[in-house]
């Protein structure tokens, strides 16, 4: 393509001098100039080529002129990607301090200046000289304001200052931020509390592709969980539940997040619903554990739906340990310890324990509720639990009994 431009434009240089060619010698005019008392006359053919010879002169006069600069500058440039490409090896191979000094002197030359001042101050910091690594960006000026400040809001960032990286990110002088300063800026909005922001950077992130798609789905997550749990009041948490896509709606921590928030506000049966819908559209363990710690009432609707579940899920830990916090929180502590037990042979750890401590301690049982919060720190440290006593063949024929009572649905019903 090169190629052709440059034939195309002798092509037409031809051309033309063609043309003033012939012009000139079906006439070739005259000139006549008067300086300091002399005059003197020539045809415009003749004018023309002094002058074109004139040009010539001067210009082949700079030329010998600036050679030496000329080749002064480039072997300065030479030496520049020398020092640069020599300090990028050392600081690859851990020599910090060779790096800093090559990469320093490298950022004399202004073309490689904000690669190289970049690099030195990531030496300097490497060796553990944060004062250094802040003047080296400093350095950088404004003529490279977005490396200085990328530079600066990863400095702050590892020494947990989001918001003095959100100034640094908000210069003027360093707009448009390029791919990797929007990630730090999304990061440093996300460490700040505005995680709702920080996910409404998602689209620029993904279109710029700032970050690799399975890091960009992670950090989707965790941005749609905080922004949720930073919502001040319902209309705000509703508002960016709306705003959230199918796939994120059913995202474990994502419905723990807004079901939580929503029970704190008082909004009880969005924050039950946000579950149930998850749980009958995909089943998770976390969620089935989150219904029955809701601190929300509805015990009756909960327990009923938890019933249904079991049907099709009898061997879920989660889901019993669920029941379990239900019937307690009913009064009905001998269908709760019923279930814990299962739960605890189906695998539930820790938190079946600690509501076990729970129950016997409303119920007055102290000896038996100090042996279960032992056993919920023992478990949750992965150490063997004690077995706990005074279930008779009695009891365990009557906690039977009641649980294979149905209503006329055939679901399960446990007695008053």
């Amino acid at each position: 393509m090169k190629l052709f431009r440059n034939l195309l434009f002798w092509i037409v240089l031809a051309l033309v001098g063609a043309l003033l060619a012939q012009l000139l010698l079906r006439d070739p005019g005259y000139v006549l100039v008067r300086y300091g008392g002399f005059e003197y006359s020539m045809t415009a053919v003749s004018a023309l080529l002094i002058v074109v010879v004139a040009l010539f002169a001067v210009w082949i006069t700079w030329k010998l002129l600036s050679l030496p600069f000329r080749a002064w500058r480039g072997r300065r440039a030479r030496q520049s990607r020398a020092r640069l490409g020599e300090g990028v090896n050392a600081w690859h191979h851990g020599h910090y301090a060779r790096a800093e000094k090559l990469l320093t002197q490298a950022a004399e030359d202004d073309t490689v200046a904000g690669a190289a001042r970049s690099l030195a101050a990531q030496a300097a910091l490497a060796r553990g000289d944060a004062p250094a690594a802040v003047a080296h960006l400093d350095a950088l000026g404004e003529r490279h304001a977005a490396a200085r400040a990328v530079g600066m809001a990863e400095l702050a960032l590892a020494d947990g200052r989001p918001t003095d990286a959100l100034v640094a990110l908000d210069a003027p002088a360093a707009q448009p931020l390029p791919p990797r300063g929007l990630a730090l800026r999304a990061q440093a909005l996300a460490s700040s509390g505005q995680a709702a922001q920080a996910y409404g950077l998602l689209g620029p992130l993904r279109q710029q592709q700032a970050l690799p798609a399975a890091q960009l789905s992670e950090r989707e997550s965790q941005w749609a969980e905080a922004s949720l749990r930073e919502a001040g009041d319902a209309n705000v948490l509703a508002d960016r539940w709306e705003h959230l896509s199918k796939a994120q709606k059913s995202e474990a921590d994502v419905v723990i997040a807004y079901a939580e928030r929503a029970a704190a506000l008082r909004w009880d049966e969005a924050a039950a619903k946000s579950i149930e819908q998850a749980l009958d559209a995909r089943w998770d363990e976390r969620l089935a554990a989150a219904y029955g710690a809701l601190p929300i009432q509805r015990f009756e609707q909960r327990r009923g739906n938890a019933e249904r579940w079991l049907q099709t899920h009898p061997a879920s830990p989660s889901l019993l340990l669920t029941l379990a916090r239900l019937a307690r929180a009913q009064g009905q502590w001998p269908q709760a310890e019923d279930y814990l037990h299962r739960a605890l042979a189906q695998g539930a750890g820790s938190d079946a324990w600690e509501e076990f401590g729970h129950g016997y301690a409303e119920i007055g049982d102290d000896t038996r509720a100090r042996q279960s919060y032992a056993n919920a720190l023992r478990a949750g440290r992965g150490e063997a639990v004690q077995e706990l006593g005074g279930r008779d063949l009695r009891q365990t024929i009557y906690d039977q009994a009641v649980l294979e009572e149905r209503d006329e649905h055939g679901m399960p019903r446990l007695r008053e």
